[in-house]
């Protein structure tokens, strides 16, 4: 336990909204800090409480603008390490290029280590992030890692909102996240189904491949079917598995996804997808999406469902603060109360 020391939460651009959430739930205020942009592009950042020798929390995600909100980041820690703060822990609930884990063909750079090499440089001591793309990325860093869970926050959300979760199935939608389907369809004592996806060359030689998918594992017909996935951004992937779901036989389809970037996604497309709900949390903000989804069709705007990580991320800034474990959280998710 940092003795004699309190908690200093700080935030960039990134997510204000559950920055603020997360102080709330800590019972502390935001410290005063501001990060603007010059005309030439570069960053300023100004912090206007003292922060010396004090154990500093910085909560940053990485959604839209993703370079400068990790740049933004860069220099917060930067900024508070020369300002003598006893600890620096990175809470990054959306780990930025995490999908560039590994070199995947000639010349790929390995960004997600990148990424890692510069908080260690700018001084970051300790890193919270949640549901990481691939955990081989705890590996990339020098300094502990703990990467939280929203499964607990998603089979919460299965048992209390999806009727007839009993008899469902859960559905991977690729090989990738099949042990992530496997854990929560144990832990929910239910049938688990995998999807698998592959390129096949379209017909005349054209040389181009084209994206199919086939349902390897499992029988969804005339079942609810709980397809997840721990991140969404054109929402491709999510349609295609529908359809496959679709074409053998679901009776109902509901979407549990970690991550909602939907940077590319077209809210109108997401809308007239055959699925009940697609649930994501906010580990991005998802106001504007809600907002799109809600112009582009109004009978439409309660299918994306909203689960709130910010008393979660909260619980385990307090028990990094007093030295407790956080290994409770990745169980049963936070407590009742902070």
């Amino acid at each position: 336990m940092h003795n004699g020391n309190s908690i200093k939460l700080l935030t960039g651009n990134s997510h204000a909204e559950l920055a603020q959430a997360v102080a709330d739930h800590l019972g502390i205020h935001l410290v005063p800090c501001v990060v603007k942009k010059f005309s030439n592009g570069e960053l300023n950042v100004t912090i206007s409480e003292s922060i010396r020798d004090e154990d500093v929390f910085i909560l940053q995600t990485g959604c839209a603008d993703t370079n400068d909100h990790l740049m933004e980041l860069l220099i917060l820690i930067s900024a508070c390490k020369t300002a003598s703060a006893r600890r620096i822990t990175a809470v990054i609930p959306c780990y930025p290029y995490a999908r560039q884990d590994k070199k995947d063909q000639s010349r790929a750079p390995i960004t997600a280590k990148l990424v890692a090499n510069m908080l260690a440089i700018a001084g970051c001591d300790h890193l919270i992030t949640m549901d990481l793309h691939a955990s081989q990325i705890q590996g990339f860093f020098e300094v502990p890692v703990d990467n939280l869970y929203s499964e607990p926050l998603m089979i919460r959300y299965i048992k209390m909102e999806i009727e007839g979760w009993r008899d469902s199935i859960i559905v991977s939608p690729d090989a990738g996240g099949a042990k992530r389907a496997t854990t929560i369809a144990d832990k929910l004592k239910v049938d688990f189904g995998l999807i698998n996806r592959s390129k096949a060359p379209e017909a005349g030689g054209s040389g181009f491949r084209r994206d199919s998918m086939k349902l390897l594992v499992g029988d969804v017909k005339d079942k609810v079917v709980i397809l997840v996935d721990d991140m969404i951004d054109t929402g491709s992937t999510v349609a295609m598995a529908a359809k496959t779901l679709k074409d053998n036989g679901a009776a109902k389809i509901y979407c549990l996804i970690s991550h909602g970037l939907l940077a590319e996604a077209n809210m109108a497309n997401i809308a007239a997808l055959p699925i009940e709900k697609l649930v994501v949390t906010n580990t991005i903000p998802q106001k504007a999406r809600q907002q799109s989804l809600r112009d582009a069709d109004p009978e439409a705007q309660d299918r994306l469902v909203v689960i709130d990580i910010s008393q979660t991320i909260a619980e385990s800034i307090r028990r990094t603060h007093n030295g407790e474990s956080i290994s409770f959280l990745f169980d049963v998710g936070p407590s009742t109360a902070v």
